[in-house]
């Protein structure tokens, strides 16, 4: 393995450490964290003097600088760089003035009492001062000259002198990742909780979609069946009216036929649907069908959802009107109320549930369906009773323009 390699194995390596480190900082309380700070700080210090801890290092040493002193009694000792200046204080007893003798490169000077005297003066004099000085400064100046030499002072080092300074930036550094790292968390987990939001409702998207078209086609084949159940009706009793019923039914296919695969489409473009299915039924029923189709302009540019419309017009031909014998009239109208489109398709007929031929019901389930699946609790079919008779199906939805 190459250096390369290895410096590449323990920076991966680390890195994996601290990864797992900060999580785990992330996962515990601030609480928690001050508790653990507080013991490793007090195991640190009990560390600190326990072995090898409290082991010496190699002892540092520094050199004595600087002027020496020394005072005893009633004389004061100087050692420096100009040499030994030997001061006897005046005695407070006798009355005795101050006396300082100097001793440097000039020779010996005798300062203070009755006049300052150098080696220049008489050498009995000079003795005489010294040897009255002499027994009482003594243990002073051997004191001074052996402060003069080069000396050094020994400062013990330990390693446990340093742990608990140590313990308090790892401390420290350990409180700046737990934030950090908190934060990246955080943000990480926003990142996933919102692709799983969005992945969420992808799926639910495509379900919705897979069940919309599932109910579409159960309505195609419905819708298919009862108009080529009118022409063959009509070809045994009226072959000419069966002809130009054909002819509406290709022009009606061809206008509906795109609506079925939609989601989405417009209140004018459901008229567009309906309008030939009911002239289609006109044909059919002849004067037993009387239509009226009451929708202001304005509101052909209104969202509606497709095939739905339809399928109310066809529920009340075939259960209302188809079953009684005189027939009735079909009336198809459009209103906003308190911000809502309400389509109501109302007939003359036998009544909701009461035609000999009354059907399962899957056309309004389906209708329900899918209204729920397109807007929820904001829209919904109403069924009542129609007066004087009849029934009265309506579609309400929010109202938006396309």
């Amino acid at each position: 393995m190459t250096v390369r390699d290895t410096a590449r194995h323990f920076g991966s390596g680390t890195a994996a450490l601290y990864r797992r480190y900060a999580e785990w900082l992330v996962s515990i309380s601030w609480k928690r964290f001050i508790v653990l700070s507080i013991l490793f700080m007090i195991a640190m210090g009990v560390l600190s003097d326990l072995p090898p801890f409290s082991w010496d290092l190699v002892p540092a040493k520094m050199e004595a600088t600087g002027p020496l002193h020394s005072s005893t009694g009633g004389t004061d000792v100087t050692v420096d760089d100009h040499g030994v200046q030997i001061r006897r204080k005046a005695d407070p007893a006798t009355g005795k003035p101050a006396r300082e003798i100097v001793i440097d490169e000039k020779g010996v000077q005798i300062r203070g009492g009755k006049s300052d005297r150098s080696s220049g003066g008489a050498a009995d004099e000079i003795k005489a001062e010294i040897g009255a000085l002499a027994d009482e400064i003594r243990e002073d100046v051997a004191d001074a000259l052996a402060e003069s030499s080069p000396k050094t002072r020994v400062r013990h080092v330990r390693l446990g002198d340093h742990l608990p300074g140590v313990a308090f930036l790892f401390i420290l550094l350990s409180a700046v990742i737990k934030m950090v790292y908190a934060g990246r968390v955080k943000a990480e987990a926003q990142a996933v909780q919102a692709q799983e939001v969005a992945d969420a409702e992808s799926l639910k998207r495509q379900v919705l979609e897979a069940r919309m078209a599932a109910m579409q086609a159960q309505v195609e084949p419905h819708f298919l069946f009862n108009t080529l159940a009118s022409i063959d009706h009509l070809i045994e009793v009226d072959p000419p009216r069966a002809s130009r019923m054909q002819k509406h039914l290709i022009a009606l296919l061809r206008a509906s036929m795109p609506a079925m695969r939609e989601t989405s489409a417009s209140l004018g473009r459901e008229l567009d649907v309906v309008r030939p299915y009911l002239e289609i039924l006109r044909m059919r029923m002849g004067e037993r069908l009387r239509t009226e189709v009451n929708v202001p302009e304005g509101l052909y540019s209104a969202d509606f959802p497709p095939m739905m419309l339809q399928s109310l017009v066809e529920n009340a031909i075939k259960h209302g009107l188809e079953p009684k014998a005189e027939g009735g009239a079909l009336a198809v109208n459009a209103e906003v109320v308190h911000g809502k489109l309400a389509v109501t398709v109302a007939d003359t007929g036998v009544g909701f549930g009461r035609a000999p031929t009354a059907g399962t019901g899957t056309g309004l389930a389906n209708i329900r369906e899918r209204l729920k699946l397109l807007y929820g609790d904001a829209a919904e079919l109403r069924i009542s009773d129609n007066r004087p008779a009849g029934t009265r199906a309506s579609i309400v939805v929010p109202y938006k323009v396309t």
